[in-house]
């Protein structure tokens, strides 16, 4: 009886094995949203969802306002990506300096998923990319997920509004508003994107209880001003700021930003604007005034952002989230990042890093550390798409540090509520800031190591700073 129930166990088992075998590593995929149902690729074993609204288009009405549900009615064809948000390109087709190229429009407000074919309450990450807040794109390949996929995470990345689009106010934009959220509409379009991810985070394998938000530059700005916003509070309990010179940066009061608002409508011949006539101006017109070009990145409309993000960090109001945070080697932009650091290390948990390596092909033009956004392929592990290696020479101790770095991030994913260390992968553990490690940072290089955070210094060879170091 006994040998009887083992070779049943035994064909079932094998019939398990030879069924998961048999399901195609390529072809088509789909699945059913709150919004409704979408057509994906399966390629490699990992389910991709390109250009997928999470709101509706904000162009005509509903311009500087709140993003709003979108649903469609079939089945959506998501094999490929959206527009970007209206940004300058370049006219000869190469990358702007955000890195993209490609077609721009208002109606933009899409994400991108990849995830593992098999995918069972699996960690997410939602990656809100840099460029000053004016230009950059979720799609640009150094940002593709496929290996967080490959490990098991749930990769999802944004277009969000730029510019004036982004981030602007005006008195007759706030009367309408009747003292709900106002101007920061980059932000809401990040809130909005998160609430759709946590709405259909089963849809999709994942678990809706473990999302990381994590940006670079103005995206981790971003994501700073999520961790300090109420309206984002519960949408996500892990954080990543990566090299965001603006924490210490004060918010612009909202009044303030309604009189550079009424100076842009000046210079577009409209002194005494209505929301209306304002919604009429042509967006590439809006774009082209230098002022409304840049916009704004944190308001303090009371509502999305009551105050800045270090003064909302030094009276403990940012909302509970494990954190990790860092800059590079050859940057700046340290001094608000140890602040916060210092400050958040108070209140919940912390891992800091220190990302100090330079591909072997950039070593000539980058000789003292690693320059900003440096540590982005290593982050997603897509060096061999990066579009500044000359020739995509990768050499082994890049992929070394690859492997490394990308690790620590999935580990940051994966890690479960009161963790106070991270296993990268077995290549390195990583515990978390305190008092009795010297506020440890994790430098990682091609030889990873712990450091107290006092020591840190950019460029770490006391070499005067690189071109793209900033305060």
């Amino acid at each position: 009886m006994r040998s009887a129930a083992l070779a049943g166990w035994t064909a079932l088992l094998l019939a398990g094995c030879a069924n998961i075998a048999e399901q195609p590593l390529h072809g088509a995929t789909s699945t059913i949203t709150t919004s409704g149902e979408l057509s994906g690729e399966l390629k490699q074993g990992v389910r991709v969802y390109r250009g997928v609204p999470y709101a509706k288009p904000p162009i005509g009405p509903l311009r500087w306002q709140a993003p709003q549900p979108v649903k469609w009615d079939g089945v959506r064809d998501a094999s490929s990506f959206g527009p970007a948000c209206l940004q300058p390109v370049n006219e000869d087709g190469s990358p702007n300096f955000g890195g993209y190229a490609g077609p721009v429009s208002e109606d933009c407000l899409t994400l991108n998923i990849w995830g593992p074919r098999e995918a069972q309450n699996a960690p997410i990450m939602l990656w809100l990319f840099g460029g000053g807040g004016v230009v950059g794109a979720g799609n640009i390949s150094t940002y593709h997920g496929d290996a967080f996929a490959r490990d098991g995470v749930i990769l999802v990345t944004i277009n969000y509004r730029l510019g004036g689009l982004g981030g602007f106010a005006h008195p007759s934009l706030t009367a309408e508003k009747s003292g709900g959220p106002n101007a920061n509409y980059a932000l809401m379009d990040a809130i909005a994107a998160l609430q759709w991810i946590k709405d259909n985070a089963v849809a999709f394998g994942g678990n809706p209880d473990n999302i990381t938000l994590f940006g670079e530059s103005a995206g981790a700005t971003m994501t700073a001003n999520l961790v300090t916003s109420p309206l984002a509070k519960g949408l996500f309990g892990k954080a990543i700021f990566e090299s965001t010179g603006s924490l210490a940066t004060p918010a612009t009061s909202l009044k303030k930003a309604e009189a550079i608002g009424g100076k842009v409508a000046r210079d577009l011949g409209l002194p005494a604007a209505t929301a209306a006539q304002l919604r009429a101006v042509d967006a590439k017109r809006f774009l082209a005034n230098r002022i409304a070009g840049f916009g704004l990145r944190t308001i303090a409309d009371g509502v999305v952002q009551p105050t800045s993000i270090m003064d909302a960090y030094k009276a403990g109001v940012q909302n509970d989230v494990v954190l990790m945070i860092g800059t590079n080697s050859d940057e700046g932009r340290l001094e608000g990042t140890q602040k916060v650091a210092a400050l958040a290390e108070k209140k919940g948990t912390v891992f800091q890093y220190f990302f100090d390596y330079v591909p072997d092909a950039l070593k000539n033009e980058h000789p003292n550390g690693s320059p900003h956004a440096g540590e982005l392929p290593f982050v997603f592990d897509t060096l061999d798409s990066y579009a500044l290696l000359p020739d995509r020479s990768v050499s082994q101790a890049d992929r070394k540090v690859a492997r490394l770095t990308h690790a620590c991030w999935v580990a940051f994913a994966k890690a479960a509520p009161g963790t106070t260390a991270l296993d990268c992968g077995g290549l390195f553990h990583w515990p978390a800031r305190t008092t009795a490690n010297g506020h440890a940072v994790a430098r990682l290089s091609l030889t990873p190591s712990l450091i107290p955070a006092s020591d840190l210094k950019s460029p770490p060879n006391g070499a005067p700073p690189g071109k793209t170091s900033r305060p």
